[in-house]
């Protein structure tokens, strides 16, 4: 498994009056090569979870493993663990600072020790994988749009070329048209270069279109985790913990209850539509 957490535990302010447990036993594996979401309500535990995957933060207790080298080990390098799991922070103006936005790609292999040439070269490379046209390259990356901001950043990290792409809410802020776009994007990325990605993100819908597994934290703890099918089938849960299923899978839940002989564990539209069209045709037939 190429991201092993076993049985993580981590206190902010650890001693003193401000002492919070933000992640209580969580155990965790993540292969390569998945597409893996992370969902929950606001203080559920999520971005401290996931700051933990590139050693932002060392758990307060448990074991952290990464393609089966204990990153907690004395002599580890956590600077190769960075330049192998790369994060992308909820708001990309936290990642971009260079005079320009070919520049700021340029800053991650530098600091990696590669020549200006392999610099520059992997940093076309990355922002041709994340759409960016080459007439911004050469402007400051605080003159973009917000959309072009979240590529720029995605682009800084993948010049590093990670194994793990790790995405904190990559489309807050963001017009539904700018959120697809981005999406979409990091869909192709997944499937053109076969690395994991790990999407933390507030909605359902985006969660359900796009990854194969679920997490689902609640106070700190792992609550729920499998295929979106698996996760979603336990909607009346999600609500409890101040969440909720896409909204298909209310629709497919209420035809049912109409007396439709349909099944309700679709999570797309897509997948709505087909059930829908299949269960249209069998009361014909």
């Amino acid at each position: 498994m190429s991201i092993q957490l076993e049985h993580i535990h981590y206190t902010y302010s650890a001693g003193t009056a401000y002492e919070k447990h933000a992640l209580k036993d969580v155990s965790l594996e993540i292969p390569q090569g998945q597409f893996a979401g992370v969902i929950g309500h606001t203080g559920s535990g999520k971005s401290t979870l996931i700051q933990h995957l590139n050693g932002l933060l060392k758990a307060t207790s448990g074991k952290f493993y990464y393609n089966g080298e204990d990153v907690y080990a004395e002599k580890y390098n956590m600077k190769n663990l960075r330049s192998q799991v790369g994060l992308v922070f909820q708001y990309p103006e936290h990642q971009l600072f260079e005079v320009d936005v070919f520049t700021d790609v340029c800053f991650g292999p530098k600091n990696q020790g590669l020549s200006s040439a392999e610099c520059e070269e992997r940093a076309k490379e990355a922002l041709e994988l994340v759409g960016l046209p080459e007439k911004y390259y050469r402007q400051s990356p605080f003159e973009l749009s917000g959309g072009q901001k979240r590529r720029a950043a995605i682009a800084g990290v993948l010049a590093m070329r990670p194994k793990v792409l790790v995405l904190d809410e990559p489309t807050a802020g963001l017009d539904p048209r700018g959120r697809d776009d981005i999406l979409e994007q990091v869909a192709h990325l997944h499937r053109q270069t076969g690395m994991t990605v790990i999407l933390v993100s507030h909605s359902m819908e985006d969660i359900a279109r796009y990854v194969e597994r679920i997490v689902v934290m609640n106070r700190g703890e792992k609550m729920l985790d499998g295929t979106p099918k698996e996760v979603f089938a336990h909607y009346r849960e999600l609500e409890q913990v101040g969440l909720a299923a896409p909204q298909v899978t209310y629709i497919m839940h209420d035809l049912k209850e109409r007396g439709w002989n349909i099944r309700t564990d679709a999570t797309t539209v897509e997948e709505a539509a087909e059930e829908i069209i299949r269960g249209m045709k069998h009361s014909y037939d």
